[in-house]
This record gives structure tokens, sequence and C-alpha cells, in this order.
């Protein structure tokens, strides 16, 4: 399978205190989604900037649809779609005249613009909405008419930058639901998210990016593999307690047992699965140790960001706030790459 997105080395530079991306190295296959999980900060949304001809990087190189991206910016355009971390839509328009828009500005022509706007209105569940003023879309809707603002072109690859933040979790599971329905369809798409669930759920492999770097990549069960296997996690009905129950789990552990007093917590890690956990009970009621909670836990994403960079998640700055908080900018794409500025935002979809 041929790979649809290839970045070698990207080094890009805020200012001279912040260095987003850090000699990253990536790669999509056709037809297949991959997230980019990291904090804030990490340089993901740098990443998809580069790769929408949006930034220009200080060093390195990519294609994406086998066209290069700092050679030929204008011809990629046509071939990505686009939506960023905010819905970038007109209020004072209706959905339909946004979508409509964007045709236009495709070159499409008239009468092929007002039929896809209609496609999509009516794909996106938006079609009883369509005349009304976007300015009285809810939250939801803005980030499905965005969306679908990147797919009029119809384009064989779409990034999504972290498509989902500041949603209810209704309108997440949603839009959820349409994306799934893309990537069905043949789409190519690299998703940056940091929400965990969203990675686990959507993408077929997932790289981790931490300080400019992809430190980690595979499916999420390879990751989580990473950082062991399954655990039993128990609350016992005492503190006292904690101690009978490490010696009495001991024979079913695979690995060093985790005492948290505090919470009269047991973590038991195990190879066994199921039965370890049924041994367990058997063994902790022999003992006289009553159980007030138990379950068998797999490693989570989040296990893994943290066994992979020491750190949360959500402990680092986004990158845009810590250049702006440095009074740096981001260098601006030579006159070549900004050809007709106006139409290019729109085509990069960050309108």
């Amino acid at each position: 399978m041929p790979d649809a997105i290839v970045a070698e080395g990207l080094v890009k530079h805020y200012g001279p205190n912040v260095r987003a991306l850090d000699g990253l190295d990536l790669t999509v296959p056709e037809g297949t989604v991959t997230a980019l999980l990291g904090p804030n900060g990490a340089g993901k949304t740098t990443t998809v900037r580069v790769l929408t001809t949006l930034l220009i990087p200080d060093a390195g190189s990519a294609t994406v649809a086998g066209i290069d991206v700092l050679a030929r910016p204008r011809a990629l355009r046509s071939r990505i779609g686009a939506s960023g971390q905010y819905a970038a839509v007109d209020e004072y328009l209706t959905g339909f005249e946004n979508l409509e828009m964007v045709g236009r500005l495709y070159h499409m022509g008239t009468r092929r613009s007002k039929e896809r706007a209609r496609e999509l209105l009516e794909r996106f569940r938006l079609s009883d909405a369509a005349d009304r003023p976007v300015r009285g879309y809810s939250g939801g809707m803005r980030r499905r008419l965005d969306l679908a603002g990147a797919l009029v072109a119809n384009p064989p690859v779409l990034f999504l930058d972290e498509p989902t933040t500041g949603l209810d979790p209704r309108a997440r599971l949603d839009l959820w639901d349409v994306i799934e329905e893309l990537v069905a369809g043949g789409t190519t798409l690299l998703l940056t998210t940091q929400y965990m669930e969203e990675a686990d759920r959507l993408a077929d492999a997932i790289a981790v990016i931490d300080r400019g770097q992809v430190i980690a990549r595979g499916t999420a069960d390879q990751l989580k593999s990473m950082v062991g296997g399954d655990r039993i996690e128990l609350t016992v009905d005492h503190v006292d307690n904690l101690a009978v129950a490490q010696r009495a789990l001991t024979p079913l552990a695979d690995g060093e047992i985790h005492l948290e007093p505090g919470l009269r917590r047991v973590v038991v890690p195990v190879s066994a699965g199921s039965q370890a956990l049924v041994d367990a009970i058997g063994r902790l009621t022999d003992e006289g140790v009553k159980i007030h909670d138990v379950g068998l836990r797999r490693p989570s994403l989040d296990d893994v960001f943290l066994s992979l960079t020491g750190h949360e998640a959500e402990e680092a700055e986004d990158e845009d706030a810590e250049y702006q908080s440095k009074g740096d900018r981001p260098a601006e794409a030579p006159a070549a790459a900004r050809e007709t500025e106006s139409i290019e935002v729109v085509e990069g979809k960050s309108r």
C-alpha cells in the first residue's frame, strides 16, 4: 500500500526560543487513519500547517498525495481538505451559502457548487438548517459544517486538527460517526488529538509525538502492550488488609504489585486475564478480605503516553500560545508559496 503522506526530518522554529518540530518523521498509508497523539505544544498543529502548505519548515521534506509540499504547493491544495481546531465558517451566511462559496472558490462552477453544497448538507444531517444563518448553529453543527467545507472538492487526503475540541459528548460521538463514514469511503486521514479515546476508536495507527518528534508508532494495542499486559485493580475494606492482599495475590502477579494506601487500592499486573481475576477473588475470600471494588483493566493510551514521555498529556503549553507569549512569530511562507493568498487560505480550510 503506497503512502499518502510522507514527512522526513521536519524542523520548525518559532523565533529563537521555540523548536516546534525537531526532525519529525511521519508516514500515513493510503486509505488509512493515523492519529497524531500528544499534548498541547507537542507540535501537532505545526505538523498539520506544514503538510497543508500554511507554514514553510526550516528543514526537512514532505509529500502529500504524491505531490511535493514545498515545490508544488498550489497543485497540492486541490488534493487536500483540512479542518482546524476552530470551525472556520462565516456566521452571517447560511450553511448552504458557506458551502457554495467554497465550491466556487475551487472553480467548480455555480451549478456544481450548489449541487455539492446540497449533497454535503444532506450527508452531514444539516439539511433542515441549510438556509439558516450559521450564527444560530450549535457548536456541533458548526463543526459538521466546517468538515463538510473541507470535503467540497472531494479530496483524497484530509487533515483534521483536534476536530472535537470543545464539543459536548453527544456532539463528539456524532462527529466520530461522520469521520468513520468518510474513512470507509477510502479517504486518507491524518487526525491530531489529545483525546485518548478518540485515537483509540478512529485510528488504524497512532503516532505519539512529544517535543516535536514522533517517539512511538503502532496500533493502539501495540502501544498498550509496551507498558505491559492486563492488571487487576481492587479496593479492600481496610488499609490493614493491603498487606494481606499483597501476600495472597503474589503468586498471580506478573510483576511488582503496587499498593496505594490512601485509596486502599491494590494493582496487580497479570498475564492470565479473566482467569487471574477469578483466582484473585477466591484467594482474598479465603483470607477473609472484603473487596469493595474490583476489575480487570487494560493499559490505556494515557498509560502509554505517561510511560513514553514521563509526564501527563496535558502538561505542556500550546505551541501557538508559547511563541506568542515570547513575542515570536512563525516565519511566513515566501511569496512563491503565498500566491493569491485569499484563495489559498480557503483552500487550506483555514478560512
